[in-house]
């Protein structure tokens, strides 16, 4: 069976008012999801203050976490079916590496 095989279009895609969204990576652990989960959150709360601030520099930073997020998940890069698994999750821990980084080193209004 090929990497991708094992997954039903309905476990890959979501359909939101017709439009087709990739779904979360279903072989990620629950924490490690519950943790991109927050940071993603955390990012787009922080799109819409910022926008609402008018500050387009943490605009951009928290689009940033929101991509790092929606990578880690697996919803955005490379469709995490046609993978190995372990490839997938060390994306997932690579992109919380990097988030719990911006963490430590961005503001907190941002």
């Amino acid at each position: 069976m090929a990497v991708g095989d094992e997954y039903s279009d309905d476990e890959r895609w979501l359909v939101v008012k017709g439009r087709r969204w990739r779904r979360t990576d279903p072989s990620l652990p629950t924490d490690v999801v519950e943790r991109l989960k927050s940071h993603l959150g955390r990012g787009r709360s922080g799109v819409g203050a910022a926008k609402r601030r008018g500050d387009d520099s943490a605009v951009a930073a928290s689009r940033k976490r929101v991509g790092l997020a929606k990578h880690g998940l697996g919803e955005r890069g490379p469709r995490w079916w046609e993978e190995p698994e372990a490839a997938r999750l060390e994306r997932a821990r690579e992109a919380l590496a990097e988030l719990d980084e911006l963490d430590r080193t961005t503001p907190e209004s941002v």
